[in-house]
């Protein structure tokens, strides 16, 4: 089980919010509380969370009782810590993506997508053992969460990018037929109409 944490004002506004640690907004708060109702009934062996506020609090008012994972942290952006995409593409005159053209250092070195895969692999190495006695629930953030369910799908990590996440919303990755599968993916109180800008 995947939540990606609510709102906040940097995710509502597209920009990119690596370990800047911001609060949710009221909106991302319902957000939150909704998860949580789509959490009743599965029983879990295993409840982690991003050290960040944002996925802390997302835990909380979901019902959760996380333990603190710091692997779960958002990708590093570095110098586009902050900024839209939007904003960074007019600056370089051309489509940037984290995905395809990675960060530059910053206030903080930044990671390439392999270095947040690295992560995820460390996390899921922790998780997959725990999901034989009961469903696990990861609590963290849209890049970090789209790039490990590559991993867990045994894919690039840059199949990340064609996935959106959206705030608070709920995804469920199993397996079918001993293969790794998503089974619900970007489940929330809302259908998107547009994709996610973070």
């Amino acid at each position: 089980m995947l939540l990606r944490h609510g709102e906040t004002e940097w995710s509502k506004s597209g920009k990119h919010t690596g370990l800047t640690d911001i609060p949710l907004t009221a909106r991302g708060e319902d957000l939150a509380r909704g998860a949580g109702k789509l959490l009743v009934g599965y029983e879990f062996s295993l409840v982690l969370t991003s050290p960040l506020q944002r996925a802390r609090r997302t835990a909380e008012l979901a019902g959760l009782d996380a333990e603190v994972d710091p692997l779960l942290v958002e990708w590093d952006y570095g110098g586009y810590e902050g900024r839209t995409t939007r904003d960074i593409r007019s600056e370089l005159g051309y489509n940037w993506s984290a995905f395809t053209h990675g960060v530059i250092r910053g206030q903080t070195p930044g990671e390439t997508v392999e270095e947040v895969a690295a992560r995820a692999s460390r996390v899921l190495t922790r998780v997959l053992p725990a999901m034989a006695n009961g469903d696990v629930a990861l609590v963290a953030h849209g890049h970090f969460l789209r790039i490990l369910t590559a991993v867990y799908l045994r894919l690039a990590p840059r199949f990340g990018a064609q996935i959106t996440l959206d705030a608070g919303s709920v995804s469920v990755l199993s397996y079918y037929r001993e293969q790794p599968a998503i089974m619900s993916w970007n489940y929330g109180l809302e259908l998107p109409v547009v994709p996610s800008e973070s």
